[in-house]
């Protein structure tokens, strides 16, 4: 598959009462990450995500998927030119890579992720 679901996050107005859910449900392995109000979630074989608090106060909890590209700026503006709606255009998460946000024309959330290459 060319452009797999890599991570796959909560966005939730209480992420501690989510977090306690989620590990007593399945177990995950949940490491909060220092100074980023983010908790990865392991969860051994297949594809992990996170967990954090809602950037929009009156958004109903949701789970994102991240689609892996290639080159972050070319599917962000293919994402826009088909209808996309922007949530969040692409942003750099310093030594580890680059996401953009968006809802489809259906109005369903989803994003795009292209990890930084070591070098």
């Amino acid at each position: 598959m060319a452009n797999p679901f890599v991570h796959v996050e909560l966005h939730t107005q209480d992420p501690e009462r989510a977090k306690k859910f989620y590990k007593e449900l399945f177990d995950w392995k949940l490491e909060d990450m220092p100074g980023m109000n983010y908790t990865i979630i392991n969860v051994g074989e297949g594809t992990g995500g996170g967990i954090m608090k809602s950037p929009m106060p009156d958004a109903l909890p949701q789970w994102a998927p991240y689609v892996l590209v290639d080159n972050i700026a070319v599917f962000t503006e293919k994402a826009k030119s088909l209808g996309a709606t922007i949530l969040a255009d692409v942003t750099e998460i310093p030594g580890i890579g680059s996401f953009s946000m968006f809802r489809d024309p259906t109005g369903a959330a989803f994003a795009l992720w292209e990890p930084k290459m070591p070098g």
